[in-house]
């Protein structure tokens, strides 16, 4: 499903160049849930906008579902993300004249799907995360753990190969991020995909399949299920 082979990337500011990752060399072969766990700056956030295709390796070659995306153009990379790769962001990023039914609707609107086959999906996943009372809110009119509710429906409602997750829980309270985590967990299962996010909370990192660790952007695996081949 995902491989990385020898990626790196490095960000460069007039002549000093940071390299935010460093020859990782992983493979991710089914569905599961994986935590990338790390310190801010290690790393983290640079190889989920790699696998997520928001950004291109300086080097090296990533692979989804067989597809080296790094060669694709972009007009065909946006397509393919689109299809095959949900996002939920920790900033919850719904439209808020929209309504929890519709932010999640929304991500079907430009698929050519027949307005029932949307109907069905979007109150499948909007009944899945427990809001289906809250399905006419705007988000102004929801909590926050909610929002990220609305969000994880609105990134699997295209059934995509891989949801990816930057720190979705650190704009909520303990009691609630550990609710989210379990959703997502529950989700992965229900819907057979596969979700990987980071975390910098310890405390969550007993969820996961498997279990990534982030820093001075170098990839260690610090559990089965996910094989790391090298790490220079």
């Amino acid at each position: 499903m995902l491989q990385l082979d020898n990626v790196s990337k490095t960000f460069r500011s007039g002549t000093i160049s940071v390299h935010a990752l460093r020859d990782v060399t992983l493979t991710l072969d089914g569905p599961g849930f994986t935590m990338i766990s790390g310190p801010s700056g290690s790393g983290k956030t640079t190889l989920l906008n790699l696998i997520g295709t928001l950004d291109r390796p300086s080097q090296g070659t990533i692979r989804i579902d067989g597809k080296d995306v790094g060669t694709m153009p972009d007009r065909a990379l946006t397509r393919f993300r689109a299809d095959h790769i949900g996002f939920i962001f920790q900033s919850f990023n719904l439209m808020p004249v929209l309504s929890a039914y519709e932010n999640v609707e929304y991500a079907l609107l430009q698929t050519g799907m027949p307005a029932h086959e949307r109907r069905r999906r979007t109150n499948e996943l909007i009944e899945a995360v427990g809001l289906a009372s809250h399905a006419a809110h705007r988000p102004n009119q929801l909590s926050g753990g909610q929002r990220q509710r609305v969000a994880i429906a609105r990134a699997l409602v295209k059934r995509p190969l891989l949801v990816l997750a930057d720190e979705p829980t650190a704009n909520l309270d303990s009691a609630n991020g550990r609710a989210i985590v379990e959703l997502m967990r529950d989700m992965q299962r229900r819907f057979d995909t596969a979700f990987i996010f980071s975390t910098h909370d310890p405390m969550l990192l007993g969820h996961a399949d498997r279990v990534l660790t982030t820093l001075d952007g170098k990839v260690t695996p610090a559990a089965a299920g996910m094989e790391l081949v090298h790490d220079a």
